[in-house]
């Protein structure tokens, strides 16, 4: 069978699939239709009786006779002859009158009268409005049930109840039937003309070409394209896109780029360069992506026929790389606590060697309240959460070992627990990296402050090191490949950590900013603002003050700049 027609019984089938699918959705839609209709009328008619003056006031002297109504005295009753009035008039199966009591006061079978209705009254006298479908005395029907109000106001003295049986509701169902089966005739009839008019029109278009004829054509394109991982973009000699995969629109985010120029699609400097030279860039920054560009010119026999530009993905790799830094973080932490350790023990074992067990015990007692190690963090104890405690534990013990002593400022108050401490430990991460790195190249003595405050849910940190400043012509917080980044200013982590920890902070409403470039003696300082991070409770016991210094396992290093 030939794909035209196959494609042309196929939107056969999907017609009259879409076109059954419509007629059974109208077909319900007619019938809810009808039945909102029947409940509306129900609950009109039942309204008209409940405020006839005459019903009020009968109803309610009914009601205020202690004694039943007589059922002899209501089958001759003004109630009992309005009831049957209204519902001769209006053809509805039923308009019954009850008390407060639900004792029927007007029914359409008299033998009823007297007794209590059979269905629930009890949210009518509450003086609400009822319209449902219900089974009774009369069978299934869509009523209404509205209080009766006595005529000077008050709390409701009875309720009026008037259904229409479901043949009457659904009378003109066979009309809307059939409209509808005739609008379903003309769709398929349509649907069948579109499909011949598209057989047509495809083989006009194709010369009489099958789909698997013209398949054979492409596959060798689709083959070198779209059958590697990599992103592949070809350019002619003029630098416009004359093919491209979806791997490579997805990395540079290009939105259809065939027949452009790289530069009219926004590509970065650095992608611009590395087509222009013939060259490879690695950690280039498109978006939220980490790549690696490679252009290659392409000659054949001594022509320049333009340039294949190859993109792969390497922000996987980069990730793993923060991993591991932050694993390599946390192990030399753990080792200096490993260090520690072993010499308090080598002191508790020199104490019992002595002869002097009363020391060792009272040294061992003292060790036992202090936890394994101490974190040497000046006024560490104004941070009370364990997250941020741990966190600037770890960094101060990394860098001791390099030399910079980390201190948290004397004004520094946090009573509130941290809520989000993925964004909070990125961001104060790289900060103090970043400042212990600028440190390191800075003069003697060499220090970094950190500043913590709770302002109400938002957490506000500043980041001060003693380095030699940052470049104040440089925006530090602009995506770029580190290589060209000033050299002065490399320490301060000018590739993906300051964008990410400002992108971080700003999701949530927050911003991470310069405050003080520095220089002349004095180092840089950061600041940020994270929004909504903090909880309402105290802040949880840190590590330290529970009598266990262990290292959270959770808290990174803030290594921010790419390998």
């Amino acid at each position: 069978m030939r794909f035209a027609t196959r494609a042309v019984l196929l939107l056969g089938v999907t017609v009259v699939a879409v076109v059954a699918v419509c007629t059974a959705v109208f077909a319900l839609l007619g019938v809810q239709q009808l039945r909102e209709e029947a409940e509306n009328s129900a609950l009109n008619i039942a309204r008209t009786v409940a405020v006839d003056p005459q019903v009020r006031a009968e109803v309610a002297r009914i009601s205020a006779d202690p004694e039943p109504p007589s059922p002899e005295r209501l089958r001759g009753g003004e109630l009992q002859r309005l009831a049957q009035a209204v519902t001769s008039r209006t053809g509805t199966l039923f308009v019954v009158i009850a008390d407060d009591d639900g004792i029927r006061l007007a029914h359409p079978d008299p033998l009823l009268l007297g007794q209590r209705v059979s269905t629930d009254f009890r949210d009518v006298l509450a003086g609400h409005e009822v319209v449902t479908w219900e089974q009774g005395t009369l069978g299934v029907s869509a009523r209404a049930k509205v209080p009766i109000l006595p005529p000077d106001g008050g709390r409701p003295v009875g309720e009026v109840s008037v259904g229409f049986e479901p043949a009457s509701v659904f009378d003109d169902l066979p009309a809307l039937i059939g409209g509808i089966t005739a609008a379903a005739a003309a769709a398929l009839a349509l649907g069948a003309l579109a499909a011949v008019l598209l057989r047509r029109r495809w083989e006009r278009l194709t010369l009489g070409l099958q789909p698997e004829e013209l398949v054979t054509l492409v596959q060798n394109q689709a083959a070198v394209l779209d059958g590697v991982g990599d992103g592949v973009i070809a350019l002619d000699e003029s630098g416009t896109v004359r093919v491209s995969n979806e791997t490579a629109r997805r990395l540079l985010e290009l939105p259809a780029p065939e027949g452009r120029s790289l530069s009219e699609l926004g590509v970065g400097p650095v992608v611009l360069a590395a087509v222009r030279d013939g060259t490879a860039g690695d950690g280039v920054v498109a978006g939220n992506r980490v790549l690696y560009v490679d252009a290659q010119p392409v000659r054949h026999a001594g022509r320049e026929l333009g340039t294949v530009l190859i993109v792969r993905d390497r922000t996987d790799l980069v990730a793993l790389t923060e991993r591991l830094e932050t694993v390599r973080a946390m192990t030399g932490a753990l080792r200096v606590q490993r260090h520690e350790f072993a010499n308090r023990m080598h002191v508790a074992a020199g104490l019992l060697d002595a002869g002097r067990v009363e020391e060792a015990r009272d040294f061992l007692s003292e060790q036992r309240q202090r936890g394994p190690v101490d974190y040497a963090v000046e006024n560490l104890d104004e941070i009370g959460d364990a997250l941020l405690h741990a966190l600037i534990g770890a960094q101060a013990l990394e860098a001791g070992e390099r030399g910079v002593r980390i201190a948290v400022t004397a004004d520094s108050l946090l009573l509130s627990p941290v809520r989000e401490p993925e964004d909070v430990a990125a961001v104060l991460g790289n900060l103090v990296h970043n400042a212990v790195r600028a440190a390191v190249e800075g003069p003697e003595p060499r220090r970094v402050e950190i500043g913590c405050y709770g302002d109400g849910a938002d957490l506000v940190l500043t980041v001060a090191d003693s380095g030699y400043g940052v470049a104040r012509d440089v925006d530090l917080f602009a995506r770029r490949p580190r290589l060209d980044a000033p050299e002065t200013d490399r320490v301060h982590g000018l590739g993906v950590g300051l964008p990410l920890s400002r992108e971080l902070a700003r999701r949530g409403g927050g911003d991470v900013w310069l405050i003080e470039a520095g220089g002349d003696g004095s180092g840089a300082v950061f600041g940020a603002r994270l929004v909504d991070v903090l909880g309402t409770g105290p802040a949880r016991a840190a590590a330290s003050d529970a009598g266990d210094g262990s290292l959270s396992p959770t808290a990174p290093s803030g290594k921010d700049d790419l390998p």
